[in-house]
């Protein structure tokens, strides 16, 4: 019996390592990818942006980079307990995809409305990142409802970042 109990907690201890690795991982990787896009956004900032219109509902600069630090730590989060499920199960290999076209809009977003100064392309980009990320919650919540809760302040900021967006379009 105590050789079960053994057995029993050294495989959850597996489990509960692997999901942690999984998670810190996942975020360690938005992360950086949220750097990267990131680095393309502030050079543009302080002189292109900064002599856009802009509609009236727009946060200080200074606030996006919190909020994204804080968002991208929520997806890795999510995504990484997704991921602890194991890539093996067709579910969790659909939700991992979606995730990652969702995060490649994301960071091509970034690259387009500030690397490019293409304000419609960032909107016809930032339309199909909601669509996506919706695809990603849906999924996510088949496999785990938590994961699927974490996505929940990053599709409301993408709901007003789309606002900008198009408000940013309509005043230039």
């Amino acid at each position: 019996m105590e050789f079960c109990t053994l057995v029993i907690d050294s495989v959850f201890m597996k489990t509960k390592f692997q999901k942690s690795f999984a998670i810190i991982l996942s975020i360690i990787i938005c992360l950086a990818i949220g750097g990267i896009a990131g680095s393309v956004t502030q050079s543009a900032i302080s002189v292109w942006y900064s002599g856009l219109e802009k509609p009236f509902f727009t946060p200080p600069n200074w606030l996006f980079g919190p909020v994204w630090t804080l968002l991208y730590i929520l997806m890795g989060w999510s995504v990484g307990w997704i991921w602890s499920f194991g890539s093996h199960h067709k579910w969790v290999k659909t939700a991992l995809f979606h995730f990652g076209a969702q995060l490649l809009l994301n960071a091509m977003w970034s690259l387009v409305f500030f690397g490019l100064k293409n304000i419609l392309g960032g909107l016809i980009i930032i339309l199909a990142l909601l669509v996506l990320v919706l695809l990603t919650i849906k999924w996510f919540r088949v496999i785990n409802k938590k994961a699927a809760y974490l996505l929940y302040p990053y599709f409301c900021w993408l709901l007003y970042a789309t606002a900008l967006n198009m408000g940013v379009y309509v005043l230039n």
